[in-house]
């Protein structure tokens, strides 16, 4: 991912929100040809020295039966996103897109059985805890997940490098900016999304 110096982020944090919110994200490998898949992630942040993203696609797809223990995967996640137009300014330019993002390259690492399972079991918990009747691993019984294990490829993507970025027109003069941010404030989520992260990061 290009980043110019301006929209550049080291901010660990805000990668880990993104990741939390934009969850379903592109797990992308290039092994024989290139591959991408939409797949659920998470971020195994419990020991903040050995990081990782999980994930898990179908034993069908022919990406799982492509990768291996110590492949390069790029993990793309988008954050919230939003069109700025040109007219929001107060001179003569270009409409342009602002947004959030993330990056992970990292190296696979397969998930055995066990793993497979407490992935599944966070991941379900996860999404599950705020349903109305909730349905968790734990009441499907052991069997019949393990049975429904069979057809899921779970993986493990150790950080080679991480990208954070934060297009929020930085570039803009304080004028154009504060107006950016009143047209978001009357557009949709996700422009409203922006106007507060603009807002935020000039306080």
């Amino acid at each position: 991912m290009f980043i110019p110096k301006l929209y550049r982020s080291e901010d660990l944090d805000l990668m880990k929100e993104i990741i939390r919110d934009n969850a379903f994200a592109l797990l992308i490998s290039s092994v024989e040809k290139i591959r991408a898949t939409h797949s659920m992630m998470m971020l195994n942040d419990n020991d903040p020295e050995n990081v990782y993203v999980e994930t898990h696609i179908s034993r069908a797809n022919p990406q799982a039966k492509t990768l291996k223990d110590g492949d390069e995967v790029l993990c793309d996640f988008l954050g919230a996103h939003t069109y700025i137009s040109s007219s929001w300014y107060d001179h003569l330019n270009v409409s342009t897109w602002n947004y959030e993002a993330v990056q992970v390259y990292g190296k696979v690492q397969l998930m055995n059985h066990d793993e497979l399972y407490q992935h599944l079991d966070k991941l379900t918990s996860k999404y599950e805890s705020f349903q109305k009747c909730p349905v968790m691993v734990k009441d499907m019984g052991r069997e019949f997940v393990e049975k429904e294990m069979k057809g899921a490829f779970g993986l493990k993507i150790i950080p080679t490098e991480i990208f954070i970025k934060q297009k929020l027109s930085q570039n803009r003069k304080d004028h154009d900016y504060q107006n950016i941010i009143s047209e978001l404030e009357n557009s949709d989520e996700n422009g409203r999304k922006i106007a507060e992260k603009m807002k935020l990061i000039k306080k």
